[in-house]
């Protein structure tokens, strides 16, 4: 790797200030900044880390953690589309089809979030921060399989520009970036993010008349929101062969994906743990009505709940810094979503809501726990 840091050492000046490409030095540190630990103390507030490895790694820490989920969805793309046109396919075959289908929705999300964050720095003559590396990741695995390009381009650009630089950029930002895409897709394109129906990528030539026929299938939540018998069993919704969001259906590789995080102490395992607790609370206490077949709590199975509870709730930048405050925003988190769920048949998915309410709260909560101690340590130092 030596000779990879001579090459960098001898076009460091002309990105540098003065440099014939000083423009692009923003990009320049980012680039740099990958492939070695800087050696300066970050400059911008909020996102510092007090340990051995620094923003940027644990970053990346979360990106390998969403592996796992990124692997599955590629082959789930592949499986649903030729179950449902009633070919028979391979491994490989459903892993190339559904890379087909998530690659490009990657390089936009990537493309035009992080050009956005390099213009803003290189204009605030700041280095690029690093939070859209898993923001970038994050909005191709929560969003249907047939989301146009450049519906995602619009929302990531309003995402990044109104959910996070307004505020002061990564570790500033009081919303989860990748939930407020979501939000602005579902509440510019409900018709797409209603979550009721997640279509299959299944266009195909009609045999019979030559028509290209669109392809849907109801996803568990949907059917629960429109009084049907949920046709999946509980273990296709555990392993994920069902229809949904790229990243959200296999509860096996998200869970996989919570082990690395509070392995490598990115995530709080807190708040994952309260999430699940609580919504497994409200979803025994309050059931959908008339859903025999479908017990309390396959409701942590399907839909956005595993993903958004080790992914979304995690966020180290909106969710509460004490202890006791990640208990609350957890199990507070998990109860709204379910109640969203089921009181709510017109918007089956209540994780995404439930998430950027708690993130409004989130410092309410520091607050009172903090001065709760204060209020201790002074009646003890009194005595």
């Amino acid at each position: 790797m030596a000779f990879i840091k001579n090459i960098l050492d001898n076009m460091k000046p002309t990105f540098s200030e003065g440099g014939k490409l000083s423009a692009f030095g923003s990009l320049f540190d980012a680039m740099e900044t990958f492939f070695y630990v800087p050696n300066e103390t970050a400059k911008v507030r909020g996102a510092q880390i007090h340990d051995a490895i620094d923003s940027k790694r644990s970053i990346f820490f979360v990106i390998i953690a969403m592996i796992p989920a990124i692997l599955f969805g590629m082959w789930n793309i592949g499986y649903q589309h030729y179950a449902i046109i009633g070919e028979s396919s391979t491994l490989i075959c459903n892993f190339i089809y559904g890379l087909g289908v998530i690659l490009p929705k990657i390089v936009v999300s990537y493309l035009v979030g992080l050009g956005i964050e390099i213009a803003i720095a290189q204009w605030k003559k700041e280095e690029v921060h690093e939070g859209f590396f898993v923001t970038g990741m994050l909005i191709p695995m929560i969003v249907p399989v047939n989301c146009p390009l450049w519906i995602i381009a619009i929302a990531t650009a309003f995402a990044v520009v109104f959910a996070k630089e307004v505020f002061g950029g990564t570790g500033m930002n009081i919303f989860n970036p990748a939930l407020v895409t979501r939000a602005f897709l579902f509440f510019a394109y409900p018709s797409m993010m209603s979550g009721d129906k997640v279509w299959v990528n299944g266009d195909y030539m009609d045999s019979i008349n030559g028509t290209i026929d669109g392809v849907s299938a109801a996803t568990p939540l949907g059917q629960l929101a429109a009084g049907e018998p949920v046709t999946y069993s509980a273990m296709d919704t555990i392993i994920g062969t069902i229809p949904g969001s790229i990243g959200e259906t296999s509860f096996i590789a998200i869970m996989i994906g919570a082990v690395i995080l509070v392995w490598a102490g990115i995530a709080s395992w807190k708040i994952i743990l309260g999430t699940f607790i609580g919504g497994a609370a409200m979803a025994y206490l309050l059931p959908y009505a008339g859903a025999e077949n479908f017990e309390w709590w396959e409701q942590l199975t399907v839909g956005g709940f595993a993903f958004g509870a080790v992914f979304m709730a995690t966020d180290p930048v909106t969710s509460p810094r004490t202890e006791g405050g990640k208990w609350i925003f957890g199990l507070l988190i998990g109860a709204l979503a379910i109640i969203i769920r089921v009181l709510n048949p017109g918007y089956p998915e209540g994780m995404m809501l439930a998430i950027l309410l708690m993130n409004v709260f989130a410092p309410l909560f520091d607050y009172f726990f903090v001065q709760a101690n204060i209020n201790k340590r002074v009646k003890r130092a009194a005595k």
